[in-house]
């Protein structure tokens, strides 16, 4: 009849339009003339939607729906593919929309109808796509608020931009459930041709989801995408109503993490406990989110060591999309047969031999006994596939600087003297390497055959035809030839005590040091006196004093040979790291010198005026913990987060491979760094963040290990939350490696005046001046101020103590090279050796009690900025750092970490001067006497 030809005219178009169109009443009306009121058959193939099959007599396949009436589309919505609305089934007849939420605006067939314009679609626009995707392909998705099909490719659906992905030809869930539209992978024809009735199941029960459904009701996505891949947050697509369907996160139960499980802060900081859920919300709080991070930080106690985890026969468990290691705040489902991944979402099959039972809670009843999933800081002993080539014996390969300078300032007699100390407990075992190196205008080799009467030296000085005699001989194992080693230090400044060379080769003597030693890797140590001169990596006198303190000064921090960036990248190849020490007595452009222990992840100290008495036990002390402190060799790092955030910036001493790999031929106990997190995102539906390094390397006893540090962070939606759990310290330490950067690519003003703008910016958001509301946009009405947190409350501080340090300080009195030290100083630097750089702690002497300077008592808890060392000896009361501090009655002592001062008043009286420095008075006495 007429009426049952209009009705089957609004179905089509609302199908045609807009396929989530609420015209139930309708399709009520029409199942009264006999439609059925469940999925019929599946259509032939070959058929069309709205016609019976090919040679098929009319009216065989019930009602032959008309042509559709042209319709143009709409700008919101793209037109659902043919066959079918998306989600529903591959053929055209007997869709049954869910019922529409009553009072919801715009439901139902009116508030679909208001975005719908009628007229002819552009041609482009008419293309159709195929009712199934290619045997094997992938399904083929379309995204809402796009006309056009995303392009096509193979590994699953493209990323979302903002909309909902939903797949072609898949059979969509009874009415009134809703879940996550997640089927992923190759669609199968086959499981979309079941008989009526049966299509429910099938959908339920697809190996595409993971099987049915788990207790409660929830339902899963597939195993190869995040969970949150899929998101239909405002689409009344498949759920009923304009409220749209829920987030995968916001559906599914958030798992109950165990924030007690923290990394200790030896190893990790960051500059806030919570991070913000939009970038918005990021925008409006101002700070610099991000961490910085020591991964082989010392232990304090005896027991708090990392645990070592052996893996069994089943491997290390990771994430099969990530790579993400397993860590304590996965998320267990089926028993325990499958996690999800926190940091990407794909759900991962448990290897059988590393199953367990879950127990009441969801947590596995072995997890105590795993430390991988009850620690927060684990390291495994690597497998042969972590390994490129077998793990290298420790190596130290030493180039000295044998000229005139060095000879006479007593440089060269220290240094022997270092290494000779440094050897004696040298990380290692029997395997370890030794190798030694001179120079001046010439390259000298030492043979140090285990066995031989003595060293034996072999001179090289044609620089521009440079190569290396005997190569076997001078890189020896240090176990069998230390004798021969000990006699060569001991030798070695008698050996040059009247060499009158002032010349300097050290470029020809690194490319020889290199061509020993590439094949082993290792460290190298470089000691230099003078600029060098001769041969390759000659450098030229550049120190302007008309440009120190103005705009230009950032051109002489720069490198000025680009010769020592390229050597650096050569040894990073190799895995040689350099540590370099530097004695000038005048400009020796430590800018471009720096570029060797910056690019290979090793560290620059430098003694201005190098004096052998006062400044000679400094020297020794800090080259003897170079080479006696824990080191890693031939090491990658890599920090990971959660989807939605993304690592942004890297600050430190490496080179970087790719985007995030970080290359450290050595990584040891003090190498330390920085990064920041962004929004990938713009919101972020997971509930937690998670950040994950992992640290791949050798140690020095040939054991190839992974350390792994998991934290887990809330994500708020408060301003005044994030705020709150601000860390001073950390964003103090953060800001300043991002300042460092900022001087060399614009100018030491530049960083300052945004080192004092990120403070400002930092207060005024906590104090409310920004006018943010909790999602981080700005609200309707001004906020009234609030106190500024007590996090924050020394942020002033810390800023203005920034802008004076020697590495931003204004003003034509910071030698080029003392800033340039200043500079490689605190970017290797953690965040209390930063704060102490930075606003030094003064510590009073004149009322010290009984217990300052000796062990704290056992059983006793105390602070660990009142206690210094593993055996926590007490120290001194700390003051704060201020001239109305500075009496003339009192003592005190100043600590920056590198420097230590004594302030003495001139009315401290005899007491004092007895007990400390053995005189009545310290007038008339030198500085050296005291």
């Amino acid at each position: 009849s007429r009426s049952t030809l209009q009705l089957q005219h609004l179905y089509y178009i609302s199908r045609k339009t807009f396929f989530s169109c609420q015209i139930l009443p309708i399709m009520s009306g029409y199942q009264q003339y006999g439609a059925p009121s469940s999925f019929p058959p599946p259509l032939p193939p070959g058929s069309t939607t709205g016609g019976p099959p090919p040679g098929a007599p009319p009216g065989q396949r019930g009602v032959n729906f008309p042509p559709p009436l042209p319709v143009r589309p709409s700008t919101n919505f793209a037109p659902p593919p043919p066959g079918g609305p998306p989600g529903g089934p591959p053929h055209g007849r007997g869709f049954v929309p869910p019922p529409p939420q009553v009072g919801s605006v715009g439901s139902g067939l009116s508030g679909a109808m208001e975005t719908m314009h009628v007229g002819a679609p552009p041609p482009q626009q008419q293309q159709q796509l195929p009712r199934h995707p290619p045997p094997g392909g992938a399904p083929q998705f379309r995204t809402f608020g796009s006309s056009q099909p995303p392009p096509q490719g193979t590994g699953g659906p493209p990323r979302p931009t903002g909309g909902t992905f939903i797949p072609v030809g898949v059979p969509p869930p009874p009415v009134g459930v809703s879940h996550p539209p997640a089927v992923l992978g190759p669609c199968n024809p086959s499981q979309l041709s079941a008989p009526a009735g049966q299509q429910f199941r099938q959908y339920n029960q697809s190996p595409l989801l993971g099987g049915p459904p788990p207790p409660g009701g929830q339902f899963h996505s597939a195993s190869q995408q995040p969970a949150n891949q899929f998101r239909a947050a405002g689409n009344p697509v498949m759920s009923g109503g304009s409220q749209g369907m829920k987030s995968y996160s916001e559906q599914q139960p958030v798992p109950d993490i165990d924030f007690s499980i923290q990394v200790p802060e030896r190893f990790l900081r960051f500059t806030t406990k919570k991070f913000p859920s939009n970038a918005g919300l990021s925008g409006a709080c101002r700070l610099p989110f991000g961490g910085v991070i020591r991964p082989l930080a010392p232990s304090i106690d005896e027991g708090d060591g990392v645990s070592v985890v052996n893996p069994s026969s089943s491997g290390i468990v990771r994430c099969k999309s990530c790579r993400t290691y397993i860590n304590p705040f996965v998320n267990w489902i089926e028993n325990g047969r499958r996690w999800r991944c926190n940091i990407c979402g794909v759900l991962n099959d448990v290897p059988s031999a590393y199953f367990c039972h879950l127990d009441e809670q969801g947590r596995r009843r072995d997890a105590d006994t795993r430390p991988e999933i009850s620690e927060a800081v684990v390291e495994y002993i690597a497998p042969a596939e972590y390994m490129v080539r077998p793990p290298q014996p420790p190596a130290y390969f030493f180039v000295i600087d044998v000229s005139l300078q060095a000879v006479q300032s007593g440089v060269l007699a220290r240094v022997a003297e270092g290494i000779k100390s440094g050897l004696v407990d040298l990380t290692g075992d029997d395997r370890t390497m030794v190798g030694f190196i001179t120079y001046d205008n010439s390259v000298h080799y030492y043979v140090l055959r285990g066995g031989s009467s003595g060293p034996q030296m072999l001179v090289v000085s044609d620089l521009a035809n440079l190569f290396v005699p005997a190569p076997e001989d001078l890189f020896v194992n240090l176990a069998d030839s230390r004798d021969v080693v000990h006699n060569f230090l001991d030798s070695l400044p008698d050996m040059f005590s009247k060499n009158q060379v002032r010349d300097s080769c050290l470029g020809p003597a690194l490319k020889a040091a290199f061509t020993v030693s590439k094949q082993v890797g290792g460290k190298m140590c470089v000691f230099q006196s003078a600029m060098p001169n001769l041969g390759d990596g000659t450098l030229q006198f550049r120190e302007n004093p008309r440009i120190m303190g103005t705009q230009e000064e950032y051109q002489i921090l720069r490198p000025g040979n680009m010769w020592y960036k390229d050597t650096a990248l050569e040894f990073s190849k190799a895995q040689i790291c350099v540590d370099m020490f530097l004695f000038p007595f005048h400009y020796i452009d430590a800018a471009s010198l720096g570029e060797l222990p910056r690019r290979t992840a090793g560290q620059l100290y430098s003694y201005p005026s190098f004096d052998a008495t006062t400044d000679g036990p400094k020297f020794v002390s800090e080259l003897r913990r170079t080479l006696t402190r824990e080191t890693a060799f031939e090491a990658v790092m890599r920090v990971r987060c959660t989807k939605g955030f993304k690592i942004n910036h890297f600050y430190g001493n490496f080179h970087i491979r790719g985007t995030d790999l970080l290359a450290l031929p050595n990584c040891t106990s003090d190498s330390v760094f920085g990064f920041e997190i962004q929004h990938d995102e713009h919101n972020v539906n997971n509930s937690v963040l998670t950040v994950q390094s992992a640290l791949l390397y050798t140690s020095s006893e040939g054991q190839r290990r992974i350390r792994v540090h998991t934290q887990a962070l809330a994500v708020s939606n408060s301003q005044q939350e994030i705020m709150e759990t601000a860390d001073a310290e950390t964003i103090t330490c953060l800001v300043s490696k991002r300042a460092l950067e900022i001087s060399l690519s614009n100018s030491i003003d530049t960083a300052r005046t945004k080192i004092q703008q990120t403070c400002i910016d930092i207060l005024r958001s906590a104090k409310g001046g920004g006018g943010y509301g909790g999602a981080g946009y700005p609200s309707q009405q001004q906020q009234e101020e609030k106190e500024i947190p007590a996090s924050l409350k020394l942020l002033p501080l810390y800023t203005l103590a920034l802008i004076k340090n020697v590495a931003f300080r204004g003003g034509n009195d910071v030698h080029p090279d003392e800033r340039v030290q200043a500079r490689m100083r605190m970017a290797c630097m953690y965040v209390p050796d930063c704060r102490y750089f930075v606003y030094p702690r003064m510590l009073s002497i004149h009322d010290m009690d009984g217990s300052a300077g000796r062990p704290a008592a056992e059983g006793v808890e105390v602070k660990p900025s009142t206690v210094a060392g593993k055996l926590k000896v007490v120290l001194p009361k700390a003051v704060n750092l201020s001239g109305e501090r500075l009496l003339a009655s009192c003592v005190f002592l100043v600590d920056s970490g590198v420097d230590m001062f004594l302030w003495v008043g001139s009315a401290a009286g005899e007491e004092v001067f007895n007990s400390l420095f053995g005189v009545n008075s310290i007038e008339g006495c030198s500085s050296a006497e005291v």
